[in-house]
């Protein structure tokens, strides 16, 4: 496990060293996420939605996820 020092600003911001940029595809305007685990301060990217486009393609069709969509926004309205 690599271990880097990164200094805090006064703003309290951090900048994540290129290396675990890269390797994890955080990129400017990424989103991470921030949580704790007993003593531990735990940063995770947060992945772009239209990166997953096509991660549940075995599972069901584009047909079929438009229609639950349509189905759960018409619900969602009234």
């Amino acid at each position: 496990m690599n271990t880097v020092i990164a200094k805090v600003t006064r703003k309290g911001q951090v900048t994540i060293p290129a290396e675990f940029r890269r390797r994890h595809g955080i990129s400017e305007g990424g989103r991470v996420s921030f949580r704790e685990n007993k003593a531990r301060l735990i940063l995770e990217p947060i992945p772009n939605i239209a990166d997953l486009a096509g991660v549940d393609s075995q599972i069901i069709t584009t047909k079929e996820a438009i229609k639950k969509l349509d189905e759960s926004r018409a619900n969602d309205r009234y």
